[in-house]
């Protein structure tokens, strides 16, 4: 790496970790805030401050069953220090947090494509699902543009056929970044799309394919049969496609997006998050919650309006972050 190019990927560092800090604010402000009350006139993390703490860490949406975890994880090292002080707090709390979501970190997936050398063979094929709203076909633009702007060959696919829009807007994202789309228009067999532009990212040596979906939820059983007939079909291309199910979350839904993730789990089988819309919400603490709880790595988070605002999820750059005055 040439002295330029380390100057420009530190430039690059710095102004993803700005729209972190400015994407997080909110939930921030909300969270130290209310922690700054609860543990004001208090010298020791005692049993009344932890309860103070664990209520907000659920109205953070941190949710629950993660947020008793982390409080007993708190009450140990209180127990083996046999004097916290509050000052100490923040420290711990985050440290905890980060040990929490270290078992369930992954840098390998659709992350590790900028890793790989160019044309492995054949594509490494993400199949992107998520309800309607939740940013599914922005995130899929963004990605793209992640990928195309690392010098990878990029084919996108509009299987979300029963909205027009959904169509519409991907054909536009690929005209922005400058890849092709695979499109067969509206009300068209999102499974012949998805082979199509699968069999189109083989025959131009693409690194990586990204396939739209219908993003109903009304009917699990129709989800569910429509997704598996879209993984057959890309496998008689590429037997072992979708390398990854991406599952697109809304995190200013906070607890709602845990539920839309537990119902999709059980209609396919999700393999990585991308947690969107965090820079409009105090409810951030979802993406440790949902992390937690369903046992699914997140691999990007969305912090802003930009094609560079989608970033990748680093639970030690995350936390900090979130931790940071």
């Amino acid at each position: 790496m040439g002295l330029f190019d380390f100057f420009k990927k530190d430039k690059e560092s710095q102004q993803q970790q700005q729209a972190l800090d400015e994407g997080l604010q909110k939930t921030k402000t909300s969270f130290f805030d209310q922690l700054s009350k609860a543990v004001a006139g208090r010298n020791t993390v005692d049993e009344a401050v932890l309860d103070d703490l664990e209520t907000l860490l659920v109205h953070a949406d941190v949710g629950i069953d993660t947020t008793v975890k982390v409080i007993e994880r708190i009450e140990k090292r209180v127990a083996r220090d046999k004097y916290v002080s509050t000052g100490d707090l923040d420290r711990i709390l985050r440290e905890e947090i980060v040990a929490l979501l270290d078992a369930n970190s992954s840098a390998t997936g659709s992350r590790a494509i900028l890793d790989r050398p160019d044309s492995p063979g054949s594509p490494f094929v993400i199949m992107v699902v998520g309800v309607n709203g939740v940013g599914k076909t922005t995130t899929i633009g963004k990605l793209a543009h992640r990928f195309h702007s690392a010098g990878k060959k990029v084919v996108l696919g509009a299987a979300d056929t029963f909205r027009a829009a959904a169509v519409d807007q991907l054909i536009i994202w690929g005209e922005r970044v400058g890849v092709p789309v695979i499109s067969h228009g509206m009300n068209t067999d999102p499974a012949a799309v998805a082979f199509d532009a699968v069999q189109k990212g083989v025959e131009m040596g693409a690194d990586v394919v990204i396939i739209d979906t219908a993003g109903r939820l009304h009917n699990k059983v129709n989800l569910m049969n429509e997704l598996s007939k879209i993984k057959r079909v890309m496998q008689k291309v590429i037997p072992d496609a979708p390398h990854e199910v991406l599952l697109v979350l809304d995190g200013s839904t906070g607890q709602n997006a845990f539920l839309q993730a537990k119902e999709f789990t059980k209609a396919t089988e999700v393999s990585a998050l991308a947690i969107t819309k965090l820079d409009g919400t105090a409810k951030g603490g979802v993406v440790i919650g949902i992390s937690d709880q369903l046992q699914v790595p997140v691999r990007y988070i969305g912090v802003g309006e930009k094609m560079t605002d989608l970033q990748l999820f680093d639970r030690t750059t995350f936390v900090n972050s979130l931790f940071k005055k």
